[in-house]
Protein backbone atom coordinates (compact mmCIF):
# COMPACT_ATOMS: atom_id res chain seq x y z
CA UNK A 1 0.00 0.00 0.00
CA UNK A 2 1.67 3.30 -0.65
CA UNK A 3 -0.39 6.85 -0.04
CA UNK A 4 1.01 9.97 -1.69
CA UNK A 5 0.92 12.90 0.52
CA UNK A 6 1.52 16.38 0.00
CA UNK A 7 2.87 17.80 3.16
CA UNK A 8 4.55 15.87 6.01
CA UNK A 9 5.69 16.91 9.28
CA UNK A 10 9.60 15.52 9.80
CA UNK A 11 10.40 17.92 12.85
CA UNK A 12 10.70 15.19 15.20
CA UNK A 13 12.19 12.62 12.93
CA UNK A 14 15.73 11.44 12.73
CA UNK A 15 17.67 13.39 9.87
CA UNK A 16 17.62 11.83 6.97
CA UNK A 17 20.79 10.77 4.75
CA UNK A 18 20.49 11.39 0.86
CA UNK A 19 20.95 8.87 -1.76
CA UNK A 20 21.60 10.38 -5.14
CA UNK A 21 21.77 9.25 -8.55
CA UNK A 22 22.89 10.31 -11.65
CA UNK A 23 21.35 8.92 -14.83
CA UNK A 24 23.59 9.52 -18.39
CA UNK A 25 21.27 8.93 -21.37
CA UNK A 26 21.92 10.37 -24.68
CA UNK A 27 24.61 12.44 -23.01
CA UNK A 28 22.46 14.15 -20.93
CA UNK A 29 22.35 13.91 -16.92
CA UNK A 30 19.09 13.74 -14.70
CA UNK A 31 19.89 13.96 -10.76
CA UNK A 32 17.68 11.79 -8.79
CA UNK A 33 17.69 12.23 -5.18
CA UNK A 34 15.87 10.18 -2.41
CA UNK A 35 15.84 11.00 1.44
CA UNK A 36 14.26 8.36 3.36
CA UNK A 37 13.09 8.63 7.15
CA UNK A 38 11.94 6.34 9.28
CA UNK A 39 7.75 5.25 8.75
CA UNK A 40 8.89 4.28 5.43
CA UNK A 41 8.78 8.34 4.36
CA UNK A 42 10.45 8.99 1.12
CA UNK A 43 11.04 12.53 -0.45
CA UNK A 44 12.22 12.24 -3.70
CA UNK A 45 13.46 15.14 -5.75
CA UNK A 46 14.28 14.67 -9.57
CA UNK A 47 15.34 17.06 -11.69
CA UNK A 48 15.06 16.25 -15.71
CA UNK A 49 17.72 16.81 -18.65
CA UNK A 50 15.70 20.26 -18.88
CA UNK A 51 16.66 21.09 -15.81
CA UNK A 52 12.98 21.14 -14.40
CA UNK A 53 12.39 20.05 -10.72
CA UNK A 54 10.22 17.43 -9.36
CA UNK A 55 9.61 16.93 -5.89
CA UNK A 56 7.57 13.78 -5.11
CA UNK A 57 6.10 12.73 -1.13
CA UNK A 58 5.84 9.24 -0.61
CA UNK A 59 4.51 7.53 2.91
CA UNK A 60 5.00 4.29 2.36
CA UNK A 61 3.11 2.11 5.86
CA UNK A 62 5.66 -0.31 7.13
CA UNK A 63 3.38 -3.01 7.37
CA UNK A 64 2.46 -3.13 3.48
CA UNK A 65 3.23 -6.68 1.62
CA UNK A 66 4.70 -5.46 -1.64
CA UNK A 67 5.18 -7.70 -4.96
CA UNK A 68 7.32 -10.39 -5.61
CA UNK A 69 9.01 -11.72 -8.40
CA UNK A 70 7.33 -10.04 -11.29
CA UNK A 71 4.35 -9.01 -9.93
CA UNK A 72 3.06 -11.86 -7.10
CA UNK A 73 3.98 -11.72 -3.68
CA UNK A 74 5.68 -14.67 -1.93
CA UNK A 75 7.90 -14.92 1.12
CA UNK A 76 11.80 -16.68 0.60
CA UNK A 77 11.64 -20.13 -1.28
CA UNK A 78 13.91 -22.61 -2.57
CA UNK A 79 17.41 -22.32 -0.70
CA UNK A 80 15.98 -19.91 1.62
CA UNK A 81 13.89 -21.67 3.89
CA UNK A 82 16.66 -23.62 5.08
CA UNK A 83 19.20 -20.85 5.10
CA UNK A 84 16.60 -18.81 7.88
CA UNK A 85 14.08 -19.75 10.43
CA UNK A 86 12.77 -16.08 9.75
CA UNK A 87 9.58 -15.75 7.49
CA UNK A 88 10.73 -13.11 5.36
CA UNK A 89 8.49 -11.77 2.31
CA UNK A 90 10.55 -9.66 -0.16
CA UNK A 91 9.17 -6.57 -2.33
CA UNK A 92 8.76 -6.83 -6.34
CA UNK A 93 11.94 -7.63 -8.46
CA UNK A 94 12.41 -5.44 -11.94
CA UNK A 95 13.97 -7.04 -14.84
CA UNK A 96 15.60 -5.35 -17.46
CA UNK A 97 15.74 -7.63 -19.95
CA UNK A 98 19.04 -8.00 -22.34
CA UNK A 99 18.54 -5.95 -25.95
CA UNK A 100 21.08 -8.16 -27.99
CA UNK A 101 22.13 -11.99 -27.61
CA UNK A 102 22.01 -13.21 -23.39
CA UNK A 103 25.28 -13.41 -22.29
CA UNK A 104 25.12 -12.62 -18.48
CA UNK A 105 22.87 -12.09 -16.16
CA UNK A 106 23.51 -9.75 -12.80
CA UNK A 107 21.25 -9.72 -9.79
CA UNK A 108 21.79 -5.87 -8.50
CA UNK A 109 20.67 -4.80 -4.86
CA UNK A 110 19.43 -1.43 -3.52
CA UNK A 111 20.84 0.40 -0.42
CA UNK A 112 18.85 1.10 2.85
CA UNK A 113 15.36 2.28 2.21
CA UNK A 114 14.99 2.24 -1.73
CA UNK A 115 13.55 -0.41 -4.31
CA UNK A 116 14.59 -2.15 -7.06
CA UNK A 117 12.82 -0.21 -9.02
CA UNK A 118 15.05 2.98 -9.57
CA UNK A 119 18.32 1.20 -10.03
CA UNK A 120 16.34 -0.93 -12.45
CA UNK A 121 15.89 2.43 -14.77
CA UNK A 122 19.47 3.08 -14.07
CA UNK A 123 21.11 -0.13 -15.24
CA UNK A 124 18.38 0.21 -18.58
CA UNK A 125 20.38 3.27 -19.56
CA UNK A 126 23.97 1.57 -19.36
CA UNK A 127 25.42 0.41 -23.48
CA UNK A 128 25.61 -3.70 -22.10
CA UNK A 129 22.97 -5.14 -24.39
CA UNK A 130 23.62 -8.30 -23.23
CA UNK A 131 23.11 -8.24 -19.45
CA UNK A 132 19.62 -9.03 -18.02
CA UNK A 133 19.64 -7.42 -14.87
CA UNK A 134 17.47 -8.45 -12.23
CA UNK A 135 16.86 -5.50 -9.85
CA UNK A 136 14.71 -7.03 -6.38
CA UNK A 137 13.27 -5.62 -2.75
CA UNK A 138 14.56 -6.41 0.00
CA UNK A 139 11.94 -7.23 2.87
CA UNK A 140 10.53 -4.45 4.92
CA UNK A 141 11.95 -5.13 8.39
CA UNK A 142 13.42 -2.76 12.11
CA UNK A 143 16.60 -1.73 11.14
CA UNK A 144 18.41 -0.77 14.60
CA UNK A 145 20.53 1.80 12.91
CA UNK A 146 17.08 3.63 12.41
CA UNK A 147 16.18 2.93 16.17
CA UNK A 148 14.00 0.02 15.20
CA UNK A 149 11.38 1.39 12.71
CA UNK A 150 11.13 -0.69 9.92
CA UNK A 151 11.94 0.29 5.98
CA UNK A 152 13.19 -2.25 3.10
CA UNK A 153 16.81 -3.69 4.01
CA UNK A 154 18.62 -7.08 3.23
CA UNK A 155 19.61 -7.56 7.46
CA UNK A 156 19.35 -5.95 10.32
CA UNK A 157 22.41 -3.04 10.65
CA UNK A 158 23.54 -1.15 13.96
CA UNK A 159 26.20 0.21 11.92
CA UNK A 160 27.16 0.98 8.44
CA UNK A 161 30.72 -0.68 8.46
CA UNK A 162 32.66 -3.61 9.26
CA UNK A 163 33.37 -3.33 12.65
CA UNK A 164 29.24 -3.44 13.12
CA UNK A 165 27.73 -6.59 14.79
CA UNK A 166 27.01 -9.06 12.18
CA UNK A 167 23.44 -10.57 11.63
CA UNK A 168 24.27 -13.66 9.71
CA UNK A 169 20.68 -15.04 9.04
CA UNK A 170 19.41 -12.01 8.26
CA UNK A 171 22.19 -12.02 5.28
CA UNK A 172 21.97 -15.95 4.43
CA UNK A 173 18.75 -15.21 3.58
CA UNK A 174 19.26 -12.37 1.42
CA UNK A 175 22.72 -14.20 -0.21
CA UNK A 176 19.87 -17.39 -0.87
CA UNK A 177 17.02 -15.12 -2.28
CA UNK A 178 19.85 -13.64 -4.66
CA UNK A 179 21.57 -17.28 -5.74
CA UNK A 180 17.16 -18.07 -5.94
CA UNK A 181 17.21 -15.76 -8.41
CA UNK A 182 19.88 -16.88 -10.18
CA UNK A 183 19.49 -20.79 -10.38
CA UNK A 184 16.98 -20.13 -12.92
CA UNK A 185 19.00 -18.93 -15.33
CA UNK A 186 20.48 -20.72 -18.70
CA UNK A 187 23.61 -22.55 -17.84
CA UNK A 188 25.63 -21.04 -20.69
CA UNK A 189 24.86 -17.51 -18.80
CA UNK A 190 27.76 -15.67 -16.75
CA UNK A 191 26.21 -15.08 -13.46
CA UNK A 192 27.37 -11.97 -10.93
CA UNK A 193 25.82 -9.67 -8.07
CA UNK A 194 26.15 -5.94 -7.45
CA UNK A 195 24.94 -3.58 -5.13
CA UNK A 196 24.80 -0.37 -3.60
CA UNK A 197 26.06 1.00 0.34
CA UNK A 198 24.05 -2.39 2.06
CA UNK A 199 22.96 -4.02 -1.14
CA UNK A 200 27.12 -4.10 -1.93
CA UNK A 201 27.58 -5.43 1.50
CA UNK A 202 24.95 -8.55 0.42
CA UNK A 203 26.98 -9.07 -2.82
CA UNK A 204 30.62 -9.66 -0.95
CA UNK A 205 29.34 -11.46 1.52
CA UNK A 206 27.63 -13.81 -1.11
CA UNK A 207 30.96 -13.72 -2.79
CA UNK A 208 32.27 -15.28 0.60
CA UNK A 209 30.00 -17.83 0.50
CA UNK A 210 30.74 -18.75 -2.93
CA UNK A 211 34.75 -19.03 -2.13
CA UNK A 212 33.98 -20.81 1.16
CA UNK A 213 31.44 -23.19 -0.85
CA UNK A 214 28.55 -22.84 1.87
CA UNK A 215 26.50 -20.13 3.61
CA UNK A 216 27.28 -18.70 7.23
CA UNK A 217 24.64 -21.73 8.78
CA UNK A 218 25.95 -24.26 6.50
CA UNK A 219 24.38 -25.18 3.86
CA UNK A 220 26.24 -24.96 0.22
CA UNK A 221 26.49 -22.27 -1.89
CA UNK A 222 24.53 -23.44 -4.87
CA UNK A 223 25.66 -20.59 -7.68
CA UNK A 224 29.15 -20.08 -9.49
CA UNK A 225 29.47 -16.59 -9.59
CA UNK A 226 31.88 -14.85 -12.22
CA UNK A 227 31.67 -11.12 -10.75
CA UNK A 228 30.91 -9.10 -8.15
CA UNK A 229 30.67 -5.25 -7.49
CA UNK A 230 30.04 -3.39 -4.69
CA UNK A 231 29.25 0.74 -4.72
CA UNK A 232 30.13 2.95 -1.17
CA UNK A 233 29.34 -0.48 0.53
CA UNK A 234 31.48 -2.87 2.73
CA UNK A 235 32.54 -5.87 3.90
CA UNK A 236 30.81 -8.09 6.15
CA UNK A 237 32.40 -10.85 8.76
CA UNK A 238 35.57 -9.37 7.56
CA UNK A 239 37.47 -10.82 10.39
CA UNK A 240 36.85 -14.64 9.64
CA UNK A 241 36.96 -14.15 5.54
CA UNK A 242 40.89 -14.92 5.69
CA UNK A 243 40.34 -18.38 7.42
CA UNK A 244 37.33 -19.27 4.96
CA UNK A 245 39.96 -18.89 2.06
CA UNK A 246 42.72 -21.03 3.27
CA UNK A 247 40.26 -23.58 4.35
CA UNK A 248 40.60 -25.52 1.05
CA UNK A 249 42.75 -25.39 -2.25
CA UNK A 250 39.51 -24.86 -4.29
CA UNK A 251 38.42 -21.50 -2.11
CA UNK A 252 42.29 -20.47 -2.56
CA UNK A 253 41.58 -21.17 -6.25
CA UNK A 254 37.94 -19.47 -6.63
CA UNK A 255 39.31 -16.29 -4.62
CA UNK A 256 42.47 -15.71 -6.66
CA UNK A 257 40.00 -15.55 -9.68
CA UNK A 258 36.73 -14.22 -8.98
CA UNK A 259 36.36 -10.14 -10.21
CA UNK A 260 35.73 -7.83 -7.76
CA UNK A 261 34.88 -4.21 -8.60
CA UNK A 262 34.49 -1.56 -5.12
CA UNK A 263 34.16 1.67 -5.81
CA UNK A 264 33.56 4.20 -3.35
CA UNK A 265 33.64 8.15 -2.88
CA UNK A 266 36.24 9.92 -0.43
CA UNK A 267 33.50 12.02 0.40
CA UNK A 268 31.21 9.24 1.39
CA UNK A 269 29.03 10.70 4.55
CA UNK A 270 27.50 7.12 5.36
CA UNK A 271 29.50 4.67 4.66
CA UNK A 272 32.89 6.28 5.28
CA UNK A 273 35.51 6.15 2.85
CA UNK A 274 37.71 4.23 5.90
CA UNK A 275 35.23 1.63 5.72
CA UNK A 276 35.23 0.87 1.85
CA UNK A 277 38.93 1.07 1.94
CA UNK A 278 40.05 -1.08 5.01
CA UNK A 279 37.23 -3.67 3.06
CA UNK A 280 39.88 -3.77 -0.41
CA UNK A 281 42.72 -4.20 1.91
CA UNK A 282 41.00 -7.00 3.64
CA UNK A 283 40.20 -8.88 0.23
CA UNK A 284 43.06 -8.36 -1.04
CA UNK A 285 44.78 -9.62 2.04
CA UNK A 286 42.61 -12.89 1.95
CA UNK A 287 43.61 -14.01 -1.59
CA UNK A 288 41.82 -12.18 -3.73
CA UNK A 289 44.17 -11.32 -6.81
CA UNK A 290 41.29 -10.44 -9.28
CA UNK A 291 40.22 -7.32 -7.83
CA UNK A 292 40.12 -3.73 -8.28
CA UNK A 293 39.30 -0.82 -6.21
CA UNK A 294 38.40 2.67 -7.76
CA UNK A 295 38.07 5.60 -5.85
CA UNK A 296 36.09 8.89 -6.39
CA UNK A 297 37.82 12.77 -5.14
CA UNK A 298 34.20 14.71 -3.85
CA UNK A 299 32.23 11.91 -4.09
CA UNK A 300 29.18 11.48 -1.61
CA UNK A 301 26.80 8.37 -0.81
CA UNK A 302 25.80 8.16 -4.70
CA UNK A 303 27.28 7.64 -7.80
CA UNK A 304 28.66 9.89 -10.58
CA UNK A 305 28.77 9.34 -14.35
CA UNK A 306 33.09 8.44 -14.30
CA UNK A 307 31.88 5.71 -11.72
CA UNK A 308 29.39 4.20 -13.99
CA UNK A 309 31.42 4.68 -16.80
CA UNK A 310 34.42 2.90 -15.29
CA UNK A 311 31.86 0.42 -14.12
CA UNK A 312 30.84 -0.53 -17.73
CA UNK A 313 34.31 -0.23 -19.10
CA UNK A 314 35.24 -3.13 -16.26
CA UNK A 315 32.19 -5.15 -17.04
CA UNK A 316 33.14 -5.19 -20.31
CA UNK A 317 36.60 -6.56 -19.85
CA UNK A 318 35.73 -8.71 -17.28
CA UNK A 319 32.57 -10.50 -19.03
CA UNK A 320 33.96 -10.99 -22.53
CA UNK A 321 30.92 -8.96 -23.79
CA UNK A 322 30.02 -8.38 -27.03
CA UNK A 323 30.53 -5.20 -28.74
CA UNK A 324 28.60 -2.40 -26.42
CA UNK A 325 26.35 0.77 -27.97
CA UNK A 326 27.54 3.99 -26.97
CA UNK A 327 25.48 6.20 -24.72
Amino acid sequence: MQVLVSHLFIDSLTSPKPQKKEIKKKNLYALHSTFFFPFGIQIQFTINTEGHLSVLFIAELAYKCSDMNYGSSSRSSGFGNRTSRRSVEYGRTYVVKPKGRHQATIVWLHGLGDNGASWSQILETLPHPNIKWICPTAPTRPVASFGGFSCTAWFDAGDFSEEGPDDIEGMDASAAHVANLLSTEPANIKLGIGGFSMGAAIALYSATCYIHGKFGNGIPYPINLSVIIGFSGWLPCYRSLKSKVEVSHDAIRRAAALPVLLCHGRGDDVVMYEQGEKSAEVLRSAGFQNFSFKTYNGLGHYTSPEEMDDFCKWLRMKMGLDGSRSY
